[in-house]
């Protein structure tokens, strides 16, 4: 008779792999989740034991309140326009450019070149937005950067939604490249040889076989960037600008807005600031919900569940 390690030893070390990912995920991503609760109080030291835990026992439960500056200031439709607008933007310009980037990669016979480009466009990915924004700044700073002479950048904000967007795709879109080509690699190269022999050109190759086999990846991550379309890249919309009042018409997104108003020091800015995360969590998981509904019904094999 088998003892209970012979029978489940496959089981027990694929558990033991699995074991560090689940408590890294359980300590760091589900149970923080309690601290929620602050979204619906007013959150405040508590004098005689001021730990997190007694913060929170003994700070007034003020129901919705946490919530109304989002809304009720008078930069709220700025903050909001901005924030959907530069991600819709962004998903739909990294997801066109780092398919063709990828699909252009994939075409090269020599593999050395390949690697190269993969390596210099991957390596943005890597750098600090805070080194970023130095970058940007020694170009556009007003006295002495080397494009002063076209116009003070960081007073006019009419160019700043093109930088940013630059921004954005010169750091992540060789990462987004790099996943849509591990999925072009994956395709049997049989097919394009039975395309090739039928007739098929290069071009009539990509639409019938690469962007077909590749579209379950490419609704993937589009369902996933769409859950994020309410929050903002933090990094980004901070240090490029480098915090310009002027420019704050067209770098204002809500991340920026919760963060000016922790830096303020205004009371219960506690529990606005996490009232801001979770409204932004519940409006990703509907935005999650609603584009896997849609791509369930058009295409259920191609869904998230």
């Amino acid at each position: 008779m088998k003892t209970f390690y012979t029978k489940h030893r496959k089981t027990l070390a694929i558990t033991l792999m699995m074991l560090p990912g689940a408590i890294w995920l359980l300590l760091l991503r589900y149970l923080p989740m309690g601290g929620a609760v602050i979204a619906f109080q007013n959150y405040r030291p508590y004098p005689n034991n001021p730990t997190f835990l007694n913060n929170i026992l003994n700070s007034d439960f003020v129901g919705f309140n946490n919530f109304r500056f989002i809304f009720a200031s008078d930069r709220a439709w700025i903050m909001i326009r901005n924030t959907l607008a530069y991600n819709a933007v962004f998903i739909v310009l990294t997801t066109v450019l780092a398919i063709a980037i990828a699909i252009g990669l994939s075409e090269l016979r020599r593999k050395f070149f390949a690697k190269l480009y993969q390596t210099l466009m991957f390596y943005p990915f890597f750098i600090s937005w805070v080194v970023a924004g130095y970058f940007v700044f020694a170009f556009l700073d007003p006295t002495f950067g080397l494009l002063s002479h076209v116009r003070n950048w960081y007073f006019d904000p009419t160019g700043w939604p093109v930088i940013l967007t630059s921004a954005n795709l010169w750091k992540n879109l060789g990462f987004n490249a790099v996943i849509y080509l591990a999925a072009i690699t994956s395709i049997d190269h049989g097919l394009y040889e039975a395309a090739a022999i039928d007739g098929a050109s290069k071009w009539k190759q990509v639409w019938s076989i690469t962007i077909p086999s590749i579209k379950p990846m490419i609704i993937i991550l589009f369902i996933l960037a769409v859950g994020r379309i309410f929050n903002a890249d933090i990094g980004l919309f901070w240090n490029i600008p480098q915090n310009m009042g002027p420019l704050q018409s067209v770098t204002e997104v809500m991340d920026t807005y919760v963060l000016r108003i922790m830096n303020a020091n205004i009371p219960g800015a506690t529990g606005m600031a996490t009232a801001a995360g979770l409204f932004q969590q519940v409006v990703g998981f509907v935005c999650i919900m609603f584009a896997n509904g849609i791509v369930r019904r058009l295409d259920r094999e191609s869904s998230l569940f």
